[in-house]
């Protein structure tokens, strides 16, 4: 497969015209409010959408990104060390008011660019057009939704406490620098579910997207330049193993803002010379099962297990993940099952109606095939028509049945269109799968009896953190807490816990003998923290 032809030979050649590669200019990266580029770094995108013009396969080049080292890393640290002043810098004092002022301008400039970011998402991570677009609209309902919760919190803090002896007012602070690191499949709404409260509650962030999906937030770096102070926003590419380890090792950063593998966590984490001083709010892997029994419809049970399996080929941590069928009725649901799956359709994720798409992640294709062929070696088969078979890194939907606890798959991440199913005949089943389990971030119980349910509620509480009734595992709406047990995650992400948790409360207080102070300090105006 040859590796480039350029954007135009395919606009030209075989695409519709509404998908046309975008022509992007060179990479560039945003430090100290410039944006700008270094033409001796600069790496080559590939889609992982293979084209064809009739004799010849390519991958299509769709544009550079710039690939800095630990030098531009260490500027983005310094600007935004700058920038926060020991919190005396601009953006950590100015009110409340005026940085929402700011995130307004924010999303108005943002909302011209849905279609440049959508066209560039698709192109480098083969997610379909039409959930590029979704993730875009989110995105922007989560930013307009987090302004009105910080102004409901920051109203809240205007309170004067009296508690005993004393008189006392809260406030909520920002940490310091925050360090954010957001994933490839959902490169703006995952990125911006940390980076918007933590500038909210006045912090300045050092931004290092994943290196797939770059280029998709390369076109909000001048929005961001022309929208917040030099320094408060900086935003580097790179290889990870290169660029962030110089700036934890400078035990400067208050918080880690990261969403990915629990071994990348702890390898960052671990960079940081004071971890007592390190905040983390992490969003790791998850496992996440569905729990089918007698009594469910196993109608609506099949088509919710796959949307919630498949969906952007099962590369988001809330897919389902592990299928657990009673063996009473496991024929029947998995006649049911498999003809939902082959109806799925795979292609290019411009057409219509299409559900399976070419995965982005380099050598997913080579690690699916070997989780799918140890699972077969040790006893279980492919069950749909489909399963097990590829077109180029185009992954069609596998079922795996039965699944083991001696098999990789009943127990690793995917992260991709494989989806083991194993059956259970009774609570001690779950129990001990539950219990040695390394994942808790949620799990779907499909039923119609209360007791059974219930009972299953009673002990899933245990280890997890979402339970989802009838219903696909999911994320959303975004003011439910977000978060998980074992190694699933660390933090709790919603509209108003994430603003909690890029930030912290400041007390002052005053007894009998400060009272006096405390008033006087109030009537004069003389402090931006005591007002009212």
């Amino acid at each position: 497969m040859e590796p480039y032809l350029s954007p135009n030979y395919w606009n030209e050649k075989i695409l519709p015209s509404d998908f046309n590669i975008p022509i992007v200019r060179p990479g560039r990266y945003l430090v100290n409010g410039v944006v700008a580029d270094s033409p001796e770094m600069q790496r080559e995108v590939f889609s992982p959408i293979i084209l064809s013009d009739g004799e010849r396969h390519f991958a299509p080049r769709i544009g550079t990104v710039v690939n800095l080292d630990e030098e531009f890393s260490l500027e983005a640290l310094h600007a935004a060390e700058n920038s926060y002043a020991n919190g005396l810098g601009d953006w950590a004092q100015m009110p409340l008011a005026k940085r929402v002022e700011q995130l307004q301008k924010f999303v108005s400039m943002c909302k011209p660019l849905e279609r440049t970011f959508a066209l560039l998402e698709m192109w480098e991570i083969g997610k379909t057009y039409q959930d590029c677009c979704n993730e875009f609209n989110r995105t922007i309902k989560y930013i307009e939704d987090t302004i009105d919760a910080c102004r409901n919190l920051e109203n809240a803090n205007d309170n004067i406490f009296a508690v005993e002896e004393v008189v006392a007012q809260i406030r909520r602070f920002p940490l310091g620098i925050v360090l954010c690191m957001g994933p490839f499949n959902y490169p703006f709404n995952e990125t911006a579910a940390m980076l918007i409260p933590a500038l909210l509650m006045g912090n300045s962030v050092v931004l290092k997207p994943h290196e797939m999906g770059s280029l998709s937030t390369n076109c909000f770096l001048q929005v961001f330049a022309d929208c917040f102070p030099p320094g408060v926003v900086n935003i580097i590419y790179g290889e990870g193993a290169t660029i962030i380890p110089p700036i934890m090792q400078t035990g400067k950063i208050a918080a880690l803002g990261f969403i990915g593998s629990s071994i990348v966590a702890n390898r960052i984490i671990e960079k940081h010379p004071r971890n007592n001083r390190l905040r983390t709010i992490l969003g790791l892997e998850a496992k996440n099962p569905a729990f089918i029994f007698p009594d469910a419809d196993l109608k609506l049970a099949a088509e919710q297990c796959v949307y919630g399996a498949f969906e952007f080929n099962g590369q988001r941590c809330t897919a389902i993940k592990h299928i657990w069928v009673h063996e009473d009725i496991v024929e029947e649901f998995l006649e049911i099952f498999v003809a939902e799956v082959d109806r799925l359709k795979c292609g290019y994720p411009w057409e219509n109606e299409i559900f399976i798409t070419p995965l982005a992640e380099k050598g997913k294709v080579d690690y699916l095939d070997i989780l799918v062929e140890d699972a077969l070696h040790k006893g279980a088969k492919i069950i749909n028509k489909r399963g097990g078979k590829h077109i180029g890194n185009l992954y069609f939907p596998t079922l795996i049945y039965p699944a083991t606890v001696d098999m990789d798959i009943f127990k690793v991440e995917q992260f991709g269109p494989v989806l083991p199913i194993s059956t259970f005949s009774s609570r001690a089943d779950l129990c001990s799968y539950l219990s040695e389990a390394a994942y808790g971030q949620q799990a779907s119980i499909f039923s119609e009896s209360p007791y059974a349910a219930g009972n299953l509620i009673d002990i899933l509480v245990n280890h997890v953190c979402r339970i989802n009734l009838n219903s696909r595992c999911q994320r959303s709406p975004d003011e439910l807490p977000f978060t998980g047990r074992k190694d699933s995650a660390e933090g709790t992400l919603s509209i108003a816990d994430a603003l909690r948790a890029f930030s912290i409360r400041s007390l002052v207080v005053a007894n009998q003998n400060g009272r006096d102070l405390y008033f006087n300090i109030l009537g004069k105006r003389t402090s931006k923290f005591l007002k009212i």
